[in-house]
């Protein structure tokens, strides 16, 4: 497995579990991953998981985790993914109480699409703003109602404070990158948004 503790850049943590939704793992991985202009990396980013063992997401792509929740370092970010099923997710309490615990001294804790029921079962976004799936408000309300869940046909991401949250899916690029200014300045999004193509999305198909 691959040592995260080899370089002392800040650390961006991604949680994995069965049946994860793959855009919301890839798009951290993808964004913080790239390098500043003179190649040098800025951020030590790697995925951490219950077990050693392979994971499928629910697109069917296998991973395998760079360490386990065991052996996981303290964390400057921590990135929560979600699933088709998050109630499999928020009764694990390894899971809840490893997000309970790096969120502690985390900069940021950062969570797409029902990986905001993990942050609400954790009770780490208690008395934020919070947003989830399209679709999902009323039920993150009614399940955490401590949290201050925001309308999700209205926001993609939302931040408040430490707390950073998305819709998911493809909307995990935009809240990485939103996550990545904060921490590495404008210009590192710019370049980072360049090498992904995003200007690319709103084409003319001929």
């Amino acid at each position: 497995m691959k040592n995260p503790k080899e370089n002392e850049l800040p650390k961006i943590g991604i949680l994995v579990f069965e049946g994860f939704l793959a855009n919301e793992v890839v798009a951290p991985l993808d964004v913080f991953t790239k390098a500043q202009k003179d190649g040098k990396p800025l951020f030590n980013v790697f995925l951490v998981a219950e077990k050693d063992s392979t994971y499928i997401s629910e697109e069917g792509l296998k991973i395998i985790p760079d360490i386990t929740i065991g052996n996981c370092p303290d964390v400057d970010v921590l990135v929560v993914p979600s699933s088709i099923n998050p109630e499999n997710q928020t009764k694990n309490r390894v899971l809840v109480n490893f997000i309970k615990k790096q969120s502690e001294k985390a900069e940021y804790t950062a969570s797409h699409c029902a990986g905001a029921f993990l942050l609400g079962e954790a009770g780490i976004a208690d008395g934020k703003q919070v947003v989830t799936y399209c679709g999902g408000s009323e039920a993150l309300q009614n399940d955490y109602p401590n949290l201050l869940v925001q309308n999700d046909n209205v926001n993609a991401v939302v931040t408040d404070g430490k707390i950073i949250s998305s819709n998911g899916n493809l909307v995990s690029y935009l809240a990485s990158l939103v996550l990545l200014e904060k921490m590495a300045g404008t210009e590192q999004r710019k370049q980072v948004e360049n090498e992904l193509l995003i200007h690319k999305l709103n084409y003319n198909e001929h």
